[in-house]
């Protein structure tokens, strides 16, 4: 009986691919000239004991290069960390590590300052990739981090600086970070926090950074016992949401209903009022499985900084994840959202697995649109059996929804991904261009449209 979470969609590539020249069907726009690219899980051996856990698994990127209309090329890389490189036959790269946590970044794949970047939370610091995906080396941005980084980060879009909070299970604090757009780290701001909670995500607007204290933390009964990744929902752990003020480095609490939260679909001020929009958990981590707690829904958080009060509403009841905007709002009042659609487990997953051992929702075939303005929704179905990642929006004029949105969906008739260029404007229309890759895209976390 298998207990490995890399089945189904999560099966993981067995080969480094090359190809050029790829088929399209339809018609790429011409302005979408760069890399399409995505960070995932995707363990060398599932033999080896870190295979049994998503968020620990080696990084692997995958990346498109569309240009003048055309597909150019795709690769898939493993990010080299020191073990990996080991593993390949090949010399470890150079680089800083932090606390001896040398991993190959699996949760994102970010541009800044004309460089790329793998990234994931938890202590590790980034591994900086070329242009075609091949490893350089980690990166502490020239001593700047004094610790580890993020899975995580929001561009402002008024100056173009990069935010990012960080976490590891050896502080009692979580570090904000602000870089500039070269890439100096410029400022580092230390948020006490009890219990070793856990941080993945966390929200920006224009007068505050919004962090996450929920009660998944550090369980040393767990730790002890040998589990892979020790965090479990801890409920005399008291959830609140702290809002870090951006010009006195301030922070107020405001105590919330227990749950849990993996990511953001974007916040704004509006008033007295702070507004915060994620993706939310009833629990998580419950025995330190990460799959248990219940599905996750879209929420609404307003915080009022006056009276100190904090509400919340539920937008849509549908179990859904991997939350985006057009990040020109990030920050900011806006109307348009995108998140891919989830399953229960039972609906994925062979019976005779173990259900403990498996993530109870994986991505459906379905990507949704929401209007929040009117709190309508557009749904946007891919082939029966098909697998949808994250969907990623362009810009392609100055209306917030006036763009691309872009997923790689697992296409069972090829035993292949298809990269789907969808029109945000016209959701639920036929893909404007679906690019035919040469392999299997697994299941995974986040990327990024790096244009050029």
């Amino acid at each position: 009986m298998s207990t490995t979470p890399f089945i189904g969609g999560f099966t993981p590539a067995t080969e480094e691919i090359t190809a050029f020249d790829l088929e399209v069907t339809g018609r790429i726009p011409a302005e979408l000239n760069g890399r399409f690219l995505r960070n995932g899980p995707n363990p060398l051996s599932l033999d080896d004991p870190r295979a049994g856990h998503l968020l620990t698994s080696e990084g692997m990127v995958h990346g498109l290069r569309l240009r003048d209309g055309r597909a150019e090329w795709y690769r898939n890389r493993w990010v080299r960390s020191a073990d990996v490189a080991r593993q390949l036959g090949e010399e470890p790269r150079s680089g800083p590590v932090h606390a001896g946590m040398d991993l190959a970044p699996n949760t994102h794949v970010i541009g800044l300052a004309g460089r790329t970047f793998a990234t994931q939370e938890g202590g590790a610091l980034p591994y900086e990739l070329s242009y075609e995906l091949e490893t350089i080396g980690s990166c502490d941005f020239g001593g700047g981090l004094s610790g580890g980084f993020t899975g995580h980060t929001h561009f402002d879009p008024a100056n173009g600086d990069l935010h990012a909070v960080a976490n590891f299970f050896g502080w009692d604090h979580h570090q904000h970070i602000v870089m500039d757009p070269t890439g100096v780290v410029k400022q580092v701001t230390k948020i006490p926090v009890p219990d070793g909670p856990m941080v993945h995500d966390f929200a920006l607007t224009e007068r505050y950074v919004v962090i996450y204290d929920l009660p998944v933390t550090i369980s040393l009964p767990h730790a002890q016992s040998g589990v892979q990744l020790p965090y479990a929902w801890n409920e005399a752990h008291t959830p609140r949401l702290g809002l870090l003020s951006r010009t006195t480095g301030d922070v107020c609490w405001f105590e919330v209903e227990p749950s849990w939260v993996f990511h953001t679909l974007n916040a704004y001020d509006d008033g007295d009022e702070v507004v915060v929009d994620v993706v939310r958990y009833p629990k998580r981590f419950v025995d330190a499985q990460l799959t248990r707690g219940g599905a996750p829904t879209l929420d609404r958080w307003r915080i009022n900084v006056r009276t100190g009060r904090v509400t919340d509403t539920r937008l849509d009841d549908r179990s859904q994840e991997f939350p985006r905007i057009d990040e020109r709002r990030t920050g900011l009042p806006y109307r348009y959202g995108y998140t891919a659609a989830t399953l229960d487990m039972d609906e994925v997953f062979h019976p005779s697995e173990e259900p403990e051992d498996l993530p109870d929702e994986a991505f459906d075939n379905t990507l949704i649109k929401h209007d929040l303005e009117r709190g309508t929704h557009e749904t946007r179905r891919m082939g029966r059996e098909s697998f949808v990642g994250e969907p990623v929006f362009i810009a392609a004029g100055e209306a917030e929804d006036d763009g691309y949105v872009l997923s790689y969906v697992n296409n069972p008739e090829r035993g292949a991904a298809d990269l789907v260029i969808l029109s945000a404007q016209d959701f639920t229309g036929d893909p404007i261009a679906t690019v035919h890759l040469p392999a299997r895209v697994p299941l995974g976390f986040h990327g990024s449209w790096i244009a050029d």
